[in-house]
């Protein structure tokens, strides 16, 4: 075993997981350690692990998200195992499969989601994490301010952030954080899965689209939607954004406003990682518009 397989092994023993034959590392995770345990008088498992956990009950908040978008919003999610601070153990997912009608059917899936778990307010009944980092989820009443200071603001104070966006950086989001009402709907809050892209959508048993990592919350249903538009999506997914906007009535702008909500998620990267994938130079054209003209 690497040394990330035998932290992992050596988590899933003080977790009284004792019958681990092998870990097979799995890639594609930004924050964590993954893999997969085979056993020898169980199923195989999903595993994830910090080599520095962050401060709370990350794991905790994300198997509790699991559990809320299967039981609120009935989106197909993995079982967990176990779930304490030092290591997350879900059962295993399937890769999903390369046609169009398994996103034709995600999109309804996500769209029963966002329409069935319409709420008064913004925000959830506990912080939970993207990555290693905290999201806060204060409870507001109006979604723009929620959105501004929790899901925008919220990550100017990140010491890569300060670091990779100069000050007019920073004073365009926050003009562009007072005109929000008046670039986005006032729309209502729901279930929201917080970190949907591509590669977090899997498949069950049963061939459906079944999600993991989430950073739930009540919140604008186009945060979803966002990071699905903006990422590197399969060809396949192409009917997914049709679909979904016919289901859910989305109005005909909608792709005009994903470049503003999506700067949540590139804020989130800009404050982890080294490589930012382009997420700075993403940020400051979307800023482009609310730079000072003095």
């Amino acid at each position: 075993m690497t040394g990330a397989t035998e932290l992992l092994a050596e988590r899933l023993l003080r977790a009284g997981i004792g019958d681990v034959v092998t870990v097979e590392p799995v890639s594609g995770g930004l924050a964590a350690l993954a893999g997969i345990a085979h056993r020898r008088d169980a199923p195989p498992v999903f595993v994830k692990t910090f080599a520095e956990p962050p401060d709370g009950d990350a794991f905790g908040a994300e198997a509790e998200g699991l559990t809320a978008l299967r039981e609120l919003g009935g989106l197909a999610t993995p079982d967990v195992v176990v779930a304490s601070r030092e290591v997350l153990v879900l059962s295993l997912l399937s890769p999903r499969p390369s046609d169009g009608a398994f996103w034709e059917g995600f999109a309804h899936a996500l769209a029963h989601l966002h329409t069935s778990t319409v709420h008064p307010r913004f925000g959830w009944h506990r912080d939970n994490w993207l990555g290693r980092r905290r999201q806060v989820n204060t409870w507001a009443d109006d979604g723009f301010a929620f959105f501004a200071e929790h899901r925008l603001l919220r990550w100017l104070r990140e010491p890569r952030v300060r670091a990779a966006l100069d000050p007019a950086d920073r004073a365009a989001v926050q003009r562009l954080c007072a005109r929000l009402p008046e670039l986005l709907p006032d729309r209502p809050a729901c279930l929201t899965h917080g970190d949907l892209w591509s590669q977090n959508v899997l498949s069950d048993g049963a061939g459906r689209a079944a999600v993991i990592d989430p950073a739930v919350s009540y919140g604008w249903a186009e945060v979803d939607l966002a990071h699905l538009w903006t990422t590197a999506a399969p060809p396949e997914s192409g009917r997914f954004f049709a679909v979904y906007a016919e289901l859910t009535g989305l109005d005909a702008g909608w792709r005009a406003r994903m470049p503003i909500i999506q700067l949540r998620q590139h804020l989130a990267v800009l404050a982890q990682f080294d490589d930012d994938w382009g997420a700075a130079d993403t940020i400051r054209a979307t800023l482009a518009p609310f730079r000072s003209r003095a």
